[in-house]
């Protein structure tokens, strides 16, 4: 494999830079804009610096020939001293912009539709669009914007309601994504052999032995009053030992089968997250050439930590320095990530 093959590039206003001396680039299943930042330096006096990357830019980045990111420069920063000038370049994802801006939607309300009808409505009020890879879901009663509240947080509460998790891909398009949608690794992470570290918080603190959902229906002619509006459901972890209750109180309108599903949903992911690692291997690419990508599934035998089957690749981190290239890789249960969880069996204490 050749040094081509992981050249990092940054193309603003088509023009191509390389020769950086650090890159991070980072994607995230559970964040909607990946980010990267680059640095370079210069020996001075004697080289001059023309800084044509300015904050707003449009950009693309590349690793090699695969674009791994479409969006702006967010950040330029440029220090010196006697010796030397130093540039760092920061940017991310065109979706950061659903993140950070409100949502402005005129009418403000949308009645009897489905998820994706209105997740494309509020990210094309910023010329975003959206890639969907989840079944067509139930058409939602009522979702209404909160004033001043980001489109993202908008999106986020009918996500939350349809178990759905979204993300960004290369193209800088919000995508709908499906757990496992990238395939399968071609390489295994395998203790012994090419993991370098992991890390393995194990933490509990937010799992519980029972999950309540409560909510609002909408009523009908026929049928209202307080019996008819309320709506909770429960779902129980006979897994954890003692009492753990927690409340999750549902903003918009809500069906007892999607509490029921959501409190279940709960119950396996929260679990699943509780087994959250990272690892590290040396490298950008598998032994096949490919990237490593986030959204894949891998085997993982690690015997110190129990693990020996399917994780979900969820986060991938590309970073360079002095020490050379490195991917970390963040993993769970791959059913962390699914709409309607069945958790395995467990096989480890």
């Amino acid at each position: 494999m050749s040094d081509m093959d992981n050249r990092v590039t940054l193309t603003v206003n088509n023009l191509e830079y390389g020769g950086w001396k650090s890159v991070e680039i980072t994607a995230d299943l559970e964040r909607q804009f990946r980010t990267f930042k680059l640095d370079i330096t210069w020996q001075w006096p004697g080289q001059t610096v023309d800084q044509r990357i300015k904050p707003g830019d449009p950009c693309e980045v590349k690793i090699g020939n695969d674009l791994v990111l479409t969006g702006y420069v967010f950040k330029a920063p440029i220090r010196y001293d006697g010796r030397q000038i130093g540039l760092t370049i920061e940017g991310s994802s065109r979706t950061q912009d659903l993140v950070d801006c409100a949502a402005t939607n005129r009418p403000n309300q949308w009645q009897e539709q489905p998820l994706l009808s209105i997740v494309q409505a509020l990210a094309m009020e910023y010329s975003l669009m959206v890639v969907n890879q989840i079944p067509e879901t139930a058409r939602l009663a009522k979702h209404t914007i909160v004033p001043g509240e980001t489109v993202f947080q908008s999106i986020d509460r009918l996500l939350s309601l349809f178990r759905v998790f979204s993300t960004d891909d290369e193209q800088g398009r919000l995508v709908l994504a499906k757990p496992g949608s990238g395939g399968r690794a071609s390489d295994a992470l395998e203790l012994g052999k090419n993991i370098l570290s992991a890390n393995a918080p194990m933490d509990h603190s937010q799992v519980f032995s029972e999950y309540r959902v409560i909510g609002q229906q909408k009523g009908s002619d026929k049928k209202s009053g307080a019996a008819v509006s309320e709506v909770e459901s429960t779902a129980a972890d006979l897994s954890f030992k003692r009492r753990r209750t927690t409340i999750i109180n549902e903003g918009t309108a809500l069906t007892f089968e999607l509490a029921q599903q959501r409190a279940q949903w709960e119950s396996a992911t929260r679990m699943g997250r509780a087994q959250t690692t990272t690892y590290q291997v040396q490298g950008w690419r598998q032994s096949n050439g490919d990237l490593w990508r986030h959204n894949t599934l891998v085997k993982v035998t690690d015997p110190v930590l129990g693990f020996d089957g399917d994780m979900l690749i969820s986060k991938v981190t590309y970073s360079l320095s002095a020490q050379g290239s490195v991917t970390t890789l963040q993993v769970a249960p791959p059913h962390t990530f699914d709409p309607d969880p069945t958790p395995p069996k467990k096989k480890q204490a």
